[in-house]
């Protein structure tokens, strides 16, 4: 009996839910006129065309939905779409030209401290903040396409930006031409997945103070740098690609007081850095390509328990470099097309360790133009005997069973 009144309740509720279309042959000329008509689980429906809503607040549990992508217009003034309720879609609008200010975050969309919102395939163009979570908790960020041009840092906002959030979905948007193409600030338990994040200002994706998240599968390519995760733990990082990051002080990933993380099966290719650690502790580095970089790894004397394992470094101008003599991480298993040692037993390891750091290298870290000197006959000799007579690279950075062959990663 109780199942049945269970059943009857869900039908009413239902049977309540009403379409409603907003057009300039529809009843409701505006979406605001249709929000203010709906009730709770309504659907409104709008038709193509061009909408100056100036700031639309949804307070109610509804559904947006578009058809071919009708225009929601900020005028430069306005934010577009403010979420005040759980359980809102947002699916199938352009939303272009929102306000810009160096007080307010404006947006085209921004979730205001509620649960369960899902924004999927809206096209977001010429936003000072594209889609914004503020403390949002199980929201779904799906299949956007958010394109900006800054300028200046400072006149710019971020693609997808949460803050304060937990159990956030960000998957499959495409996004470019932001300050950040995604930023993490104080976000939890939540995964980033098969994004396109390039050519943004500062960097593809930001971490700061965000722990027990996961992103996978996505592309960072041609932004100021890659990615950065910053005082954060338990992030984990599993088949990305990180291209051309290029520029001073660029990398494909950006460490920086981060503990117990994993990165594993990504591939850094023709990056300045592939990847920069400074602070960071227990980070398991397996079975990723570092290809055609500039450097393929920086690892600061202030990192501790790094574990470097099979992964393939092939073509790098720089296999290792770091700024002390005292290294507490391991190296093991791994593939490096610069070693010359030999295979006597045919076991596919190497007989003799392989010094990843070079001494021409450790020469540039303290005194960067001598990098004019790069390729000249003076540095490939010092680099031969210091790997004959270590003195100037550190001792215990090696790899002591490097692998004879690359791995089919």
């Amino acid at each position: 009996m109780k199942g049945v009144i269970i059943i009857l309740c869900s039908c009413c509720f239902q049977a309540s839910a009403f379409n409603i279309h907003v057009g300039s042959l529809q009843q409701f000329k505006t979406i605001t006129a249709a929000v203010a008509a709906a009730t709770t689980g309504d659907t409104i429906i709008v038709d193509k065309g061009i909408y100056f809503e100036k700031n639309l607040v949804i307070n109610k549990q509804l559904v947006l939905k578009g058809i071919n992508h009708p225009v929601l217009d900020g005028e430069k003034k306005y934010e577009i779409i403010s979420i005040k309720s759980d359980n809102v879609t947002i699916d199938g609008f352009l939303l272009q030209h929102t306000g810009v200010s160096s007080i307010t975050d404006f947006a085209a969309i921004k979730i205001y401290d509620r649960r369960y919102v899902t924004i999927i395939n809206n096209i977001i163009n010429d936003a000072f903040f594209g889609i914004y979570s503020q403390q949002g908790i199980n929201c779904l960020i799906q299949n956007n396409i958010l394109t900006a041009n800054a300028i200046e840092e400072q006149q710019s906002g971020n693609g997808i930006h949460c803050w304060r959030s937990d159990s956030m979905r960000i998957i499959a948007n495409t996004i470019s031409g932001h300050r950040d193409g995604i930023y993490f600030e104080f976000v939890t338990n939540s995964v980033i997945w098969r994004n396109n994040s390039f050519k943004n200002m500062r960097y593809g994706l930001h971490f700061m103070f965000s722990n027990d998240d996961a992103y996978i599968s996505n592309v960072f390519e041609n932004n100021g740098a890659g990615v950065s995760v910053m005082f954060s733990h338990s992030v984990k990082m599993f088949n990305n690609y990180f291209k051309e990051n290029w520029g001073d002080a660029a990398y494909g990933l950006l460490l920086k007081e981060i503990n117990d993380s994993y990165i594993e099966n990504n591939r850094f290719e023709k990056n300045t850095m592939a990847i920069y650690a400074e602070g960071a502790n227990r980070i398991h580095i397996e079975k990723n390509v570092f290809k055609g970089n500039g450097w393929a790894l920086k690892i600061q004397a202030s990192c501790m328990d790094i574990q470097l394992i099979k992964n393939n470094f092939i073509g790098n101008s720089f296999d290792v470099g770091t700024n002390g003599s005292l290294v507490l991480n391991t190296f093991n298993n791994n593939y490096w097309d610069k070693y010359e040692g030999y295979d006597l037993n045919h076991d596919n390891l190497g007989d003799v360790p392989y010094r990843p750091v070079s001494l021409y290298s450790m020469i540039i870290e303290q005194n960067p133009p001598a990098m004019i000197l790069f390729h000249s006959f003076i540095t490939s000799l010092m680099d031969k005997t210091e790997k004959v007579i270590p003195s100037l690279t550190p001792e215990n950075l090696k790899d002591e069973h490097p692998l004879m062959k690359s791995l089919p990663l």
